[in-house]
């Protein structure tokens, strides 16, 4: 058995902004609430390694891996991949932009299998991850939404039908 989620937002903002506030990795720790820090390790073009590390969860634990993430600006797409793997045997994500009336829909979608050894299985983590993908979208949204208005850089109008 693997895992695997897909969580999607509208976001009322340019596709333009959105996809530039959101690929700015050394902005993560102030776009997601769950990231302290990412310390850019390698970059390479679009492809870019980097160390993400956590605020301290419930039990003081701080967890930390390395991701390989490679953007596609022409196609509004993102993979990304755990190179420490941590309790996964496996973790592909991949983010989708498109413009909307009225500003972007990104999608997150996530493939992954869990170690046998790991504290969850494949179906409770693809709970959490759908669970926490949702708070994470939201507060993204938001940031994004505040930031477009603070800027004049609003969502386009809606198209005519």
């Amino acid at each position: 058995m693997t895992g695997h989620t897909e969580n999607e937002i509208l976001i009322a903002a340019p596709v333009a902004l959105t996809w530039d506030l959101t690929n700015d990795l050394e902005g993560w720790p102030q776009l997601f609430s769950e990231y302290a820090s990412v310390e850019v390790l390698d970059r390479q073009g679009e492809k870019v390694t980097f160390r993400l590390t956590m605020h301290p969860d419930e039990n003081g634990q701080v967890w930390s891996w390395v991701s390989e993430r490679e953007t596609h600006r022409p196609s509004l797409t993102v993979k990304a991949r755990r190179v420490e793997t941590g309790p996964f045997e496996h973790m592909n994500i991949r983010w989708e932009y498109r413009e909307v009336d009225g500003g972007t829909a990104m999608r997150w979608i996530q493939d992954f299998a869990m170690k046998p050894t790991a504290p969850v299985d494949d179906t409770k983590m693809t709970d959490h991850i759908n669970r926490n993908s949702k708070i994470q979208m939201e507060l993204i949204r938001d940031k994004v939404e505040r930031h477009a208005r603070e800027t004049g850089r609003g969502a386009p109008a809606a198209l005519p039908n």
